[in-house]
């Protein structure tokens, strides 16, 4: 008989980021760069055509022009790719971090190699430690995770709602006296409820990590994610919106938190420049790690920056045609969206009566070509083998060696909520560069198969 997670597919072989864009038919391994994808159609009549390939690819380097060309170049002219010195004069990472801080809102940007060193930054920028409990959603990606047990702290599980994120309520049922921090992540292209959980947060004295990492261009009523809470990160890695292959960004406003990111991305140092910024230094030196941005990345990163509002409108706009053409189907529901206005539109989400209508959604939208998963890109991390276990580093790890730790028991009865919402929900990618003949496809597909899966 299947285990509870095999079921899930969270284990080895599991459906994660990588082996689900690896392996599904979202896999956009023919785009090239700076190339047209292939043709979404088949050869057919004008009046009928065929549906063949509906490929949503990855979004950033569909964007790629002599933008990103010259600013690689500059770097490559100028022999100089480590962001503080060489032989020519290194601006790309800083001109990145003030575009940056400007678009989102903050005072402040750190340009680091990925978002999981972004989390760790952040983590670290909010002297997080040993005894300390930070409050992660059930299903979110690994990094969520790891930066707190990394940090000695120990990740204490609340379940998602219907938003796909984090369910206010239950993190505020899982505060204790030992509650540092939340991380409150926009999973799947969608921001969370972030007004209840400021609230509850500053009511109970809990700072606000946002992971934007999977909503990189997202609001919430009016303001960028990131810059609502204490702290925000971000990724570049190519499944996100506007990337350079790998790369994060934090982002703040509190000049002691960037200053202690800033530190731990640098070994514990503080160049110049971070000084130069906050006004004057505040922290002492302290053990940190190597996470510093290169100039190769800052280029990609600069050029892409002035075109990720043209991406975010070009999905929003495909994925509320699709919205608005199935919002009326009888019975149907649609992922609840605090901010429909603020959601980037990665995808379109409804919800299924139970996992086998769900699984029989799929199938037969796949059948139609239509770009279909379960809800993917993270993981059940509750009843993921290394977490039931506690498994760190070390065996002598403080996160899960402190009473507290000993205690807690992960697994599927920590996050029922969860397991219940990923079995129901049906996810459809978007393109940016999808046409209106594709979303009319989609529409018809769901339409067709919605009430027949039932």
């Amino acid at each position: 008989m299947a285990t509870r997670q095999e079921k899930h597919e969270t284990q080895d072989g599991a459906l994660t980021r990588r082996r689900f864009l690896r392996t599904s038919c979202l896999a956009a391994s023919a785009l090239g760069v700076g190339l047209p994808t292939r043709s979404l159609w088949a050869q057919g009549t004008s009046a009928s055509p065929t549906i063949d390939r509906i490929d949503p690819g990855y979004i950033g380097p569909q964007f790629f022009d002599e933008h990103e060309r010259q600013a690689l170049m500059d770097v490559v002219d100028s022999g100089s790719p480590f962001r503080y010195w060489g032989p020519g004069t290194p601006t790309k990472v800083l001109r990145f971090e003030e575009g940056f801080a400007k678009h989102m809102g903050t005072q402040f940007a750190l340009g680091v190699t990925s978002g999981t060193a972004a989390l760790d930054c952040a983590v670290a920028g909010l002297d997080i430690g040993p005894g300390d409990e930070v409050i992660v959603p059930a299903y979110t990606w690994w990094s969520d995770y790891t930066c707190v047990v990394h940090a000695g702290a120990l990740p204490v599980f609340a379940d998602i709602d219907r938003t796909l994120n984090i369910d206010p309520k239950d993190f505020e049922r899982k505060i204790t006296p030992r509650t540092k921090a939340v991380i409150a992540v926009h999973l799947l292209g969608g921001p969370a409820d972030l007004e209840p959980i400021m609230d509850i947060a500053r009511k109970r004295n809990v700072a606000v990590l946002e992971d934007c990492a999977q909503c990189v261009g997202g609001s919430y009523r009016g303001r960028k994610l990131g810059s609502i809470g204490n702290v925000g990160i971000y990724s570049f890695q190519i499944n996100k919106t506007m990337t350079s292959g790998e790369g994060g960004a934090v982002v703040t406003s509190d000049p002691v938190l960037y200053e202690r990111a800033a530190r731990f991305h640098d070994m514990g140092g503080l160049n110049g420049l971070f000084a130069q910024r906050t006004g004057a230094s505040r922290v002492p030196t302290f053990a940190g790690e190597n996470f510093r941005m290169n100039e190769l990345t800052g280029a990609v990163l600069g050029a892409q920056l002035p075109k990720l509002d043209t991406m975010v409108a070009a999905l929003r706009g495909h994925a509320q045609a699709i919205y608005d053409g199935i919002k009326k189907i009888d019975g149907i529901r649609l992922r609840h969206r605090p901010d429909p206005e603020g959601d980037i539109g990665y995808s379109v989400f409804f919800e299924m009566p139970d996992k086998a209508a769900r699984d029989r959604c799929i199938d037969q939208l796949r059948q139609r070509h239509v770009p279909t998963s379960t809800m993917s890109g993270s993981v059940l991390l509750p009843i993921a083998e290394s977490v039931i276990n506690k498994r760190a580093r070390h065996p002598n790890w403080p996160s899960f060696n402190s009473p507290e730790g000993k205690a807690i028991q992960y697994g599927p009865d920590c996050c029922r909520q969860t397991l219940e919402i990923f079995d129901r929900f049906v996810q459809v990618r978007i393109g940016p560069k999808y046409t209106q003949r594709i979303d009319d496809h989609i529409i018809d597909a769901i339409r067709q198969v919605h009430g027949a899966a039932t």
